[in-house]
């Protein structure tokens, strides 16, 4: 299991929330991650959760305070602008819920099409694509995954979707995360400790 899933809205130490108000909470949950480390989103969301996260709260909630609460999360001014005109809208468009498809989730602000097949994943059971992340792009690449190198991670999600089985697609993002977190560094990676090295054509060229 991912390091991320410790920030998903967890049944375990607390009451279960309504499906509705779960999906918002790990919308949120993604929102608040990118640029940040796990357990800086954990300790987010847990300060968030403490004050009822639901967007009837979030909205009743001034920038202030919500700027405080999230700190010191990656971007966290940004973010609180793209929270509350997020909530806003799903409050406005679908009735406090979040929306079920990839494209009404990428519209939303704040939201990539990362955080959007994650959440479709998370919240609605759904696999809609591959979340590709700077890791999944950068090991990718590295593996030769994609038939030519790829700018962009959203050009590698294409590549791998065309030869990656379907039943596999939920489990690249949480298989090569850590992984890329840990061993396969953007700069200096520890190729001479990856089990890899033996397989991945970068690992040779050093």
């Amino acid at each position: 299991m991912h390091l991320w899933t410790s920030w998903v809205p967890s049944t375990a130490m607390m009451p279960v929330p309504p499906p509705k108000v779960r999906r918002y909470q790990v919308l949120l949950s993604l929102m608040l991650s990118s640029q940040t480390k796990d357990q800086v989103t954990a300790g987010a969301m847990q300060r968030l959760r403490a004050r009822g996260l639901t967007v009837e709260n979030i909205l009743q909630t001034d920038d202030d305070m919500l700027g405080r609460l999230i700190y010191p999360v990656g971007f966290w001014r940004n973010k609180v602008k793209f929270i509350k005109q997020t909530t806003a809208i799903l409050q406005q468009r679908y009735e406090g819920d979040i929306p079920a498809s990839v494209a009404e989730l990428v519209a939303l602000p704040g939201v990539g099409p990362k955080m959007a097949h994650l959440t479709m994943a998370v919240a609605w059971g759904t696999v809609s694509g591959i979340a590709v992340d700077t890791h999944v792009h950068r090991i990718a690449n590295r593996l030769r995954w994609t038939k030519k190198v790829t700018k962009t991670p959203e050009a590698t999600r294409t590549a791998l979707e065309e030869w990656l089985p379907r039943g596999l697609w939920s489990e690249i993002n949480g298989l090569l995360v850590g992984f890329g977190q840990q061993i396969c560094l953007p700069v200096h990676p520890q190729c001479q400790a990856c089990l890899n090295r033996a397989l991945c054509p970068a690992a040779q060229n050093l």
